[in-house]
């Protein structure tokens, strides 16, 4: 009876149906990242692939910057406030992210074409960069701020299948662009499109929701809010992508970009892996975390999340652990096998990836934004210095020490916020 009282709880009901979409959504995005590794890595070369994945590093370390205003600050606004304030708190988030992504973009362009002129940046790497970068105008703007709405709902289902219909497209022009012998500076525009396309249809059902109407407004004293109640929030942010991207970063002066295209390709397979512990923690943060209130209650709600995301991360280590090789080869080919080795062991990074992700929600519940900071400059240091002395000895798989490092330093202060917030 107690578990048939729990299923029929409206809140849990909503989290599984969540999670099952989740679920689809990311076993469509792991399918499409492999089709579409494989594709460009057998068309391009470990040489350009390299060059590939460091202009997609890049901008994975620019696009925090357009994150002003987070999904930690948005999301628990919207619960908070009254359904009648909800045009005023998406407009003003949007005015915002709005402003920054268009800053942020003529920014990068001129930065590349400075980089260019300077014998700074590889021409090609900066052509790919400068069609990937429109990517920042429309994710965090547009599909940022209404996949906000839909986890504070707790109901990601529009964003999930609109994210796994423009997935499968995306492959298919890949494929078409790989026939036609297109010129590798050509495929970050389908990046563009793909987040384009995602946030038409995204706004389209917002307006079908509300009898046609967008109904954004912009109210000063909550767009002044946003921009300075999330600053803190947002350099942990940053802190947080510059410590996932460190090892490309560093790994880029020490290494051919063949051997740079071999490493990004496993670890390429492996981030869609430990997304779906980031995607896991945002359906449930809602029902599960920012909703309960007794001290007690959440303090068991995080140890069953945590221990669920544990066992399903090491699982599925296993799993690709065991395959790292039938993967490897049959996606790359035999120009990529010295990224089996990688694989093999990057996968285990899911493990702590998934469980900081969880305990991370404690943070942000609380608004923990100077937790948030130091734990992410904390990770951030400690995988540097790891790096450094590691990476010239053992190449790539240094930089997967100095990952698991940062991992490590990222969880414990998760564990000593939790034990010191939520003690008995």
């Amino acid at each position: 009876m107690l578990t048939l009282k729990r299923f029929a709880n409206p809140d849990v009901t909503k989290a599984v149906a969540n999670i099952v979409w989740l679920g689809l959504e990311r076993l469509t995005q792991i399918a499409v990242a492999i089709v579409i590794s494989g594709l460009l890595a057998r068309y391009f070369g470990p040489d350009t692939f390299g060059k590939w994945q460091y202009a997609n590093t890049l901008l994975l370390v620019l696009s925090p910057v357009t994150w002003v205003c987070g999904a930690e600050i948005l999301v628990p606004t919207i619960v908070k406030r009254p359904p009648a304030q909800l045009g005023t708190v998406l407009g003003s988030a949007f005015a915002l992210r709005i402003s920054v992504s268009v800053a942020a973009l003529l920014l990068t362009w001129c930065g590349i074409a400075a980089g260019i002129a300077m014998d700074l940046t590889d021409p090609l790497v900066g052509a790919m960069l400068a069609g990937l970068a429109v990517t920042m105008l429309f994710r965090e703007p547009f599909v940022g701020v209404i996949n906000a709405w839909l986890q504070s709902m707790t109901y990601s289902k529009p964003q999930l299948r609109t994210s796994m219909t423009t997935a499968i497209v995306k492959a298919a022009l890949v494929y078409l662009l790989v026939r036609a012998a297109s010129a590798p500076s050509h495929f970050g525009w389908l990046w563009a499109l793909e987040s384009a396309a995602i946030s038409a249809i995204l706004l389209a059902y917002f307006m079908r929701q509300h009898n046609g109407k967008l109904g954004w407004h912009v109210e000063r004293s909550l767009f002044r809010h946003f921009a300075t109640a999330g600053t803190v929030f947002w350099l942990g942010l940053i802190c947080m992508y510059l410590f996932l991207k460190l090892d490309r970063l560093m790994l880029e002066r020490a290494i051919s970009f063949a051997d740079l295209g071999r490493y990004s390709a496993a670890q390429q397979l492996n981030e869609n892996w430990i997304t779906l512990a980031l995607m896991l923690a945002q359906t449930l943060a809602p029902a599960f975390v920012y909703r309960v209130q007794d001290a007690a209650h959440l303090r068991r709600n995080m140890w069953r999340l945590m221990g669920m995301t544990a066992l399903l991360m090491t699982g599925g280590a296993l799993v690709l652990d065991l395959l790292a090789g039938f993967i490897i080869s049959r996606v790359f080919g035999p120009a990529f096998d010295d990224a089996i080795g990688i694989f093999r062991w990057a996968v285990w990074l899911s493990v702590p990836a998934g469980i900081e992700a969880i305990g991370n929600l404690v943070v942000l519940k609380y608004q923990a934004k100077f937790v948030l900071l130091s734990k992410w400059l904390l990770a951030l240091a400690v995988a540097f210095v790891i790096n450094l002395l590691t990476i010239p000895h053992l190449g790539a798989y240094g930089a997967l020490v100095g990952l698991a490092g940062g991992y490590l330093a990222a969880t414990a202060v998760n564990l000593y916020y939790i034990r010191f917030k939520l003690r008995p």
